[in-house]
């Protein structure tokens, strides 16, 4: 909900597989996002209602998704093509680290040794923004905003916002800015989550949705 405020009307978006397909569910009528998916299809509509799913046509991480009005098919070819010549507004792409330079790590877990890149690295190069929702640490507490990733890199200082579940944290060649926070938490809290030293915006506010 907190992503979707930052696309604009008339964006041609890419969302990720995972957390960042949830965007879509939060565009107001009003705007028109144009999502693309890099298996080869523009104007990539809502999930499918039950009884209406089509096996055929799914978007890059497998998942069933309807066709927007005006919507088209493409190679895969030409799908990254659009990628690479820096034709996607903003991406949106979950996240493992994110670096206090805004490198991104979002493929692998050295541990599991599993995960394929996929069109991960191509979007988070040359995408014009890119945005990462994630859960602000690890299931066991770890801090997945960290001075420097030890995850294999998906890109280097390629992150523009980082939005999580306690905060909205800008990257900037400053550092990292705290830019809004959950209700009810502190700066010193979420602080103590993160590696890297927060700058605290100056109009600091809590997360609007």
């Amino acid at each position: 909900m907190r992503v979707a405020k930052e696309l604009q009307d008339g964006f041609y978006v890419n969302l990720g597989i995972g957390l960042p397909t949830l965007v879509a569910n939060f565009i107001p009528p009003e705007k028109t996002i144009i999502f693309q998916s890099e298996n080869g299809i523009l104007g990539v509509g809502p999930f499918p209602e039950e009884g209406e799913e089509d096996a055929d046509l799914v978007n890059a991480g497998g998942q069933l998704v309807t066709l927007s009005p005006g919507g088209c098919f493409f190679h895969h070819a030409d799908s990254f093509a659009m990628i690479r010549g820096g034709h996607i507004d903003v991406a949106v792409l979950g996240g493992l680290q994110v670096s206090e330079k805004g490198d991104l790590a979002n493929w692998m877990i050295p541990q599991r040794r599993v995960g394929p890149i996929g069109g991960a690295a191509d979007l988070a190069a040359n995408a014009k923004r890119v945005i990462i929702p994630m859960e602000h640490t690890t299931r066991d507490g770890d801090a997945k905003i960290v001075k420097s990733c030890s995850y294999p890199l998906t890109a280097k200082e390629c992150v523009d916002l980082i939005v999580t579940d306690l905060a909205v944290i800008e990257v900037t060649k400053e550092g990292l800015v705290l830019k809004e926070i959950a209700p009810e938490w502190r700066v010193e809290e979420i602080q103590a989550l993160t590696e890297p030293k927060l700058i605290v915006d100056k109009d600091l506010r809590e997360v609007e949705l």
